[in-house]
């Protein structure tokens, strides 16, 4: 494999900057869909963990007014670990097969699909009548995720041909992905606020459906960006002049790169499992009647001053009314806790980008995060394990869960820098598409359901889950320090 197939070539067109060094307006265009797709990609990955206790309660059937699917129930954390991990199989399975058609179909086609396929499945997803019909959507919504995130990062990569330039316009795009879990977490909150007042879906007003629904916002301003948007000049010129080579996923374990491919796939995997084994179990942790002596005392005077409220009215509430009530003002305390873990993972990001500019080593710059938050993790949950009964202790817990996503956010992140010098052209989705797939969405987020089966108990136990948690995130952190030693650093003579 000589230089000239591994990266971007010297002569290639540097269709995302003008001559003066200013982004031109294809380099404008490029970013701005990028950005919009990193944002709502984690929008769709970080809403499942909002919405799983209503969706299930909701569309798992009741008895004499009681859900079936309770928290805790083997019923429920049956359900609950499908919706987690069935969709992240997918996601990897058809992801994988995305990398490839991005190689094999260019970057521009293989984004736009993929986007409108995780928008408009997450607005079927908001509509449906049943568990199966969630998973469906639910599974769709992965793939099109899985593929956005490859097709984005290889297109970035191949606008910008001068490094720093490419460091700037990946890290700060990517910025926008803990954008995108803040505006969920906004979503999900003013749902739970104003979900009364929205149109009736299936007959009711229930909040979750109306953040699923939110997740189709992405598909507007590319429906009307489409047409402007130019292909990677990299891709288009090799395949122009007959040089570009066919990807094979078979190709990246050969002996030139099957270190690559191994090492890149686990380490993504151990930064994925920080935050699916602890960090996004945070809602089963702080919620529920069993969660944070705070967010219950919410939940039980919005209860009571609906209460008081009918009875002014000369009416009594229905007890499933009453319910939703409590779960709405759960949600929207819990809502509160998680938007600082999406400013810290914002945060992260901001000081990733600047530090890929300064940091040579690759393995140095993901040890600034690595390993700090292999401390700070687990000990963050142990802790919050011990405090569900202390009132006063959600401001310390806000703050916690905010560093812990500044150092596990930054990381994914990281990876999107890095792939994209480490693997050839005609690879570069592959190869991307492997590492994320296979290992940050089925690998890491395996992480989701360890945590859920171990910590699984009857009524549920939001210490357990903490607990267990914290265990889950702590060996995948552990795991990502020692591989990250094999983590081969990209070759310096070579211009990408």
């Amino acid at each position: 494999m000589n230089d000239h197939d591994r990266g971007t070539s010297r002569s290639a067109p540097a269709a995302g900057m003008s001559a003066g060094g200013k982004l031109t307006r294809a380099g404008w265009l490029v970013c701005v869909i990028a950005a919009i797709g990193f944002a709502f990609d984690i929008y769709e990955l970080l809403m499942l963990p909002l919405i799983i206790k209503p969706a299930l309660a909701a569309l798992g059937g009741s008895t004499d007014g009681v859900p079936n699917l309770v928290p805790g129930s083997p019923q429920y954390n049956d359900w609950a670990r499908t919706l987690f991990f069935v969709p992240a199989i997918a996601g990897g399975i058809f992801g994988l097969l995305g990398g490839y058609l991005t190689d094999l179909l260019g970057r521009r086609r293989v984004l736009t699909f993929s986007i409108l396929l995780y928008a408009f499945s997450a607005l079927a997803a908001g509509f449906a009548t049943n568990l199966w019909m969630l998973l469906l959507c639910r599974c769709l919504v992965f793939i099109g995720v899985c593929v956005e995130f490859v097709a984005a990062v290889a297109w970035l990569a191949e606008l910008f041909p001068d490094p720093v330039q490419r460091e700037k316009a990946l890290g700060w795009t990517q910025a926008f992905s803990s954008i995108g879990g803040l505006l969920v977490s906004l979503a999900n909150l003013a749902a739970a606020q104003y979900a009364a007042m929205l149109p009736a879906i299936q007959g009711g007003h229930e909040a979750w459906r109306y953040t699923l629904i939110s997740g189709v916002i992405p598909a507007l301003p590319l429906i009307l960006i489409r047409p402007f948007l130019p292909e990677s000049p990299v891709w288009a010129q090799k395949k122009a002049a007959g040089t570009l080579e066919r990807p094979s996923i078979a190709a990246l374990f050969s002996p030139q790169l099957i270190r690559t491919t191994m090492m890149t796939t686990l380490v993504f995997a151990a930064s994925y499992g920080i935050a699916f084994g602890a960090i996004q179990q945070l809602p089963q942790i702080l919620g529920g009647p069993k969660g944070h002596a705070a967010i219950v005392a919410e939940s039980k005077a919005a209860q009571a001053e609906a209460v008081a409220k009918a009875k002014e009215a000369g009416r009594e509430l229905p007890e499933a009314r009453l319910r939703a009530i409590g779960g709405n003002a759960s949600d929207e305390a819990v809502a509160k806790v998680t938007i600082f873990q999406e400013v810290g993972g914002l945060v992260g990001r901001v000081i990733l980008a600047f530090a890929a500019l300064r940091i040579v080593s690759r393995r140095a710059l993901l040890r600034l995060f690595q390993i700090p938050a292999l401390v700070v993790v687990p000990t963050l949950f142990w802790w919050i394990s011990t405090q569900l009964g202390n009132a006063g202790s959600l401001s310390a817990i806000k703050a916690g869960i905010f560093v812990a996503g500044l150092l596990t956010v930054a990381q994914f992140s990281f990876w999107g820098n890095y792939i994209p010098l480490v693997f050839p052209t005609h690879l570069r989705g592959t190869g991307e598409s492997f590492a994320a797939n296979i290992g940050g969405r089925i690998l890491g987020t395996a992480a989701a359901w360890l945590t859920l089966t171990f910590s699984a108990a009857t009524p549920p136990d939001p210490v357990k889950i903490a607990l267990v948690g914290a265990a889950v995130a702590g060996a995948y952190a552990l795991m990502g320090k020692i591989l990250t030693r094999w983590l081969p650093e990209p070759d310096a003579s070579v211009e990408h």
